[in-house]
């Protein structure tokens, strides 16, 4: 994924915290992903309108991190996703 990318969660997939476990999923057809708090904090910010560097940037300012690291950091794991169809570009 480039800084230019939009992504998003494509349709049939969908964030969702479950109750019995306490914890933030990622849910798509036939699969069940359970995130970390980080995890959960990139994908919440997938709206397919903002980029990808617009998304490092503000969470490298709400985590106070290196842009740098984290762009690279969220690409990797949405690279990884992306290979899995539970995140498209838009």
């Amino acid at each position: 994924m480039t800084p230019a990318d939009r992504p998003r969660l494509p349709r049939g997939v969908r964030l969702h915290h479950d109750r019995v476990r306490d914890t933030p999923v990622l849910l798509g057809p036939e699969v069940a992903l359970m995130l970390d708090p980080v995890g959960q904090a990139v994908l919440a910010e997938l709206d397919g309108a903002r980029d990808l560097g617009t998304i490092a940037q503000e969470l490298a300012a709400r985590y106070d991190a290196p842009v740098e690291t984290v762009l690279a950091d969220i690409a990797e794991f949405l690279d990884g996703l992306a290979a899995r169809r539970l995140v498209d570009v838009a």
